[in-house]
Formats: C-alpha cells, structure tokens, sequence
C-alpha cells in the first residue's frame, strides 16, 4: 500500500492538484447501467474494437455509421446470418475498412453473444454479472469464444463498454515490474492470476475501481 501511496502522489504531482487528477480517472458503469445497454450495441463496440486495432481510432470512428449501416446497425440475430457471399460484398464496399479476416468475426462475434444471451438472458446481463476478481477471466473467456479479440483487444473493449478493467498496456507492465509485482510480461494463467490478486488487494485498499488503478501505475511508469 505505501508503494501505491508513493505512485499517487506522483501522479498529483504531474496533474498539479488531486482534483486535477481524479477529473481524468475513469469511471466504470454500474452493474445497472451495463444490463441496461442493449446486446447490439455490445456487438457494435465489440466490432468498433476490433477495427481500432492497428489503425487510427478516427479513421475508424469516422467510418462507424457505415458499419452500422453494412452490419443491420449490429442485431446479433441479423448479424449472425451473414454468409460468405455477403462478406464478399462488404469486401467491395469502399466505405468500409476492407479486411476480410475482420469482417469475417462479426457474424461470429454475433454467435457468441447469441449464445451467452441463451443461458443468462442478455449479454449485458453475464457482462454485468461477471465478477471484476477474476476479470482476467473474462479476457480469457472472449478471446477463446469469440473472434480477434486476443492481446489487449479484450480489455480495450471492456473499457469502451464502461465495464470496470485494468489493461496491461506497457506503461502499466513497467510500473508492475518496478513494484516488484512481475518480472516480465504476465502470458500464463498462472501469471496473470498474480497481477490479479495483486489488483484484487489494491482495490480492497483503496476502493477504488480496477480502471483508476491501471491509471493510477500508467501515469507513474516513468517514475
């Protein structure tokens, strides 16, 4: 806990005031708030996600109302009956990022959401429900189940879509080997089960959520 204290504070110190900084810590949705969102737009976000990865997120977000348009604005239950020859078609569309293997996971992105929703009754009801102790489960569970969502594609989504996560971007890995935490990159469950546990600790601490946490370190990578 002294060692978090320490890299609070220097974050004040590089935002100039504590009000400074709390004004740009995230703040993850309710469990409320996260069944409330329709499944669509899950799926919407999910996509948006995928696109992002490697390019400009403006490029993309400038593009989106053109995806909603090419994917039946991202109803899982539309999505999910896209075929090859559909996708061959969306291949010829100039407006949209042409990437096959891409386009080729939203109808089956759109399974997966079908699926979940059979058993818990909404996606947003098993994202809601799911427990932010073991998020690194719930990483492991999309990349597994759905399509392009390995590396941070998982918890970058899950930030977009308000639901409380710390992400392992390289400032965030660097303030955790400087805290003795890790000694390189977490890939095993076993490793990643530890920062965790570590993250688990920290917020039984301070409070706060897993978001302002992973903030908290990638603003004192430097130190």
């Amino acid at each position: 806990m002294a060692d978090f204290q320490r890299l609070y504070e220097y974050a004040v110190n590089r935002f100039g005031s504590p009000q400074a900084l709390e004004a740009r810590l995230p703040q993850p949705l309710s469990n409320a708030a996260l069944r409330a969102v329709r499944d669509d737009r899950y799926l919407s976000l999910l996509t948006q996600r995928i696109f992002r990865a490697g390019l400009k997120h403006s490029l993309v977000d400038a593009k989106w109302p053109a995806f909603e348009e090419a994917f039946f604005r991202f109803v899982p239950e539309k999505v999910v009956l896209m075929g090859a020859e559909h996708l061959e078609r969306l291949m010829a569309d100039r407006r949209l990022i042409r990437h096959l293997g891409k386009l080729a996971s939203v109808p089956r992105n759109a399974q997966m959401l079908l699926d979940i929703a059979a058993t818990h009754g909404s996606f947003a009801a098993w994202l809601a429900d799911w427990p932010g102790t073991d998020i690194v489960g719930l990483w492991r569970y999309l990349a597994r189940h759905g399509q392009q969502l390995g590396g941070l594609s998982a918890p970058r989504f899950l930030r977009m879509a308000g639901k409380d996560t710390f992400i392992l971007s390289p400032d965030v890995l660097a303030a955790l080997k400087g805290l003795g935490v890790i000694e390189r990159p977490p890939t095993s469950q076993a490793a990643l089960a530890t920062v965790q546990a570590q993250f688990n600790q920290w917020q039984a601490e301070t409070g706060r959520p897993l978001a302002q946490l992973s903030m908290l370190l990638a603003l004192s990578a430097d130190h």
